[in-house]
């Protein structure tokens, strides 16, 4: 083989390297789920509200304070998570609509009516600052969640 044969599988190599796209990394906080028709009859009872949940997930390896961040839904709906409100590292967090005693792993809205719509709908999570992180959106009538990831 001589030196100009050479050079073109090492130049072929190397634009192949330069030409491949980087993947987006994942958002910090990232919706996981949307379980948006609660099951039974829609009656506003308390346990039916609390049917309806969002599943959020940190996909980082460190602890996040979700202080000032928030979930909401298309027509502005909006729950904002209080100070003091972590998230472990690869851990996940469901946010009930209806109302309960908050903890470290499920925390609750405080609403006696129903957030998000049986056929369609979107979720979005913004940071502390306002920033969209992440967003999911639903277009069903034959299921009651959505997986977002």
């Amino acid at each position: 083989m001589n030196r100009s044969n050479a050079v073109l599988p090492a130049c072929a190599l190397t634009l192949g390297v330069i030409a491949t796209p980087a993947q987006a990394a994942a958002p910090a906080i990232q919706l996981a789920k949307i379980f948006y028709d609660s099951p039974g009859t829609d009656r506003r009872g308390n346990a039916s509200l609390n049917g309806e949940y969002v599943v959020v997930k940190n996909t980082t390896r460190a602890a996040i304070d979700l202080e000032g961040w928030s979930v909401a839904d298309k027509t502005g709906y909006r729950y904002t998570f209080e100070p003091g409100q972590r998230l472990g590292p690869g851990r996940t967090l469901i946010l009930r609509t209806g109302q309960g005693d908050s903890g470290t792993s499920t925390v609750y809205w405080g609403r006696r009516a129903y957030v998000w719509n049986n056929d369609k709908d979107a979720a979005y999570v913004r940071n502390g600052s306002g920033r969209l992180v992440d967003s999911c959106s639903y277009n069903s009538t034959y299921r009651d969640w959505v997986s977002c990831l």
